[in-house]
């Protein structure tokens, strides 16, 4: 059954990328898109596969699976299925460093690289007052850290937003933290591609002990895991992954949220199973979402309302069957 859960979430995200390729403003059937496989469709056809819709592709689809994982991740690292990947500020921290790009007049490569240094800097300032506060639960001790540090980030967001010009400056950010594909280029992929792929390494590689980091603090330890070392492996891994997918893409909520859940469902609890089923199965959401938001309407709907829109009501389905025992 578990395998057939992940083989499940791969037709998802094979069927994302074919409905990507294929549906925009410039429609391509399956044959003008094997055409553009083999090299001999025409040179537009080529631009808008390989210029155009292949950089957005693969923008995310590391961008939903990056998110999948880091909320499989957090959700259990904290024993919380509501915890998100902004859990620890790294989204707050990556919004507020845009949010500076965009006010100190940075092109898209210094915006980036703004949120990218905001989500870390976000996630040591939690790690650094969790670390002077001592308790016996430290993963209580993060959580409660990383709500008082998202609080005061977020003050800043409405901070640098109302000192912003409000006919030019103010417009952009209210739209990056709506997230959007739409400045996906193949020149910004590395930027987002590596951190993201390191990051997926890393956890993907720690799946097995994450299975123990489930467990309560002293039952981990009687097993022999060593667990502030791992959970600090876990939380930079997930915190590098989560702010370079906000980098690139601005606020999208629900997808670190939703889909474990449905991954779950799928193949069952254990995170050997459960991170890679993350992967496939946000990957080919965030696609779908995406490739709904340029065309669904003749204008680019933002990420953050579909996945709202979709994701909220389909939690309240997972919370339901989650009383009957399902989850």
């Amino acid at each position: 059954m578990a395998r057939l859960g992940t083989w499940w979430a791969l037709v998802v995200l094979l069927a994302g990328v074919l409905v990507a390729f294929t549906v925009g403003r410039t429609p391509m059937s399956l044959p003008d898109l094997w055409a553009v496989l083999t090299g001999s469709a025409s040179d537009t056809m080529q631009t808008v596969v390989w210029q155009i819709r292949a950089p957005r592709i693969a923008a995310a689809v590391a961008v939903g699976a990056a998110l999948s994982v880091a909320g499989a991740a957090f959700q259990g690292l904290f024993r919380n299925p509501l915890v998100s990947p902004d859990i620890l500020g790294a989204s707050a921290g990556a919004a507020l460093g845009a949010l500076l790009g965009i006010y100190f007049s940075l092109g898209i490569a210094g915006i980036q690289l703004a949120a990218f240094a905001g989500g870390l800097l976000a996630v040591g300032m939690v790690y650094g007052v969790g670390s002077t506060v001592r308790q016996s639960d430290p993963v209580l001790v993060l959580l409660l850290a990383g709500v008082v540090i998202g609080s005061l980030l977020g003050a800043g967001i409405g901070l640098v937003k109302t000192l912003a010009d409000p006919y030019n400056q103010l417009p952009a950010m209210t739209f990056w933290l709506l997230g959007s594909l739409s400045g996906a280029h193949a020149d910004d992929l590395p930027a987002l591609l590596l951190p993201v792929a390191l990051g997926l390494v890393v956890l993907l590689l720690l799946r097995w002990r994450l299975d123990v980091m489930s467990l309560p603090e002293e039952e981990a330890r009687a097993l022999g895991a060593r667990t502030t070392l791992l959970r600090l492996a876990i939380v930079a891994a997930a915190t590098l992954i989560t702010a370079a997918s906000v980098a690139a893409a601005g606020i999208v909520g629900w997808v670190g949220l939703v889909v474990p859940h449905l991954a779950r469902f799928l193949v069952g609890p254990s995170f050997v199973r459960l991170l890679p089923a993350s992967a496939l199965l946000g990957g080919g959401f965030l696609l779908l979402i995406d490739t709904l938001a340029r065309s669904v309407a003749h204008v680019e709907v933002p990420l953050g309302i579909l996945t709202a829109l979709i994701g909220s009501p389909f939690f309240i389905v997972l919370l339901r069957r989650a009383q009957r025992g399902w989850a």
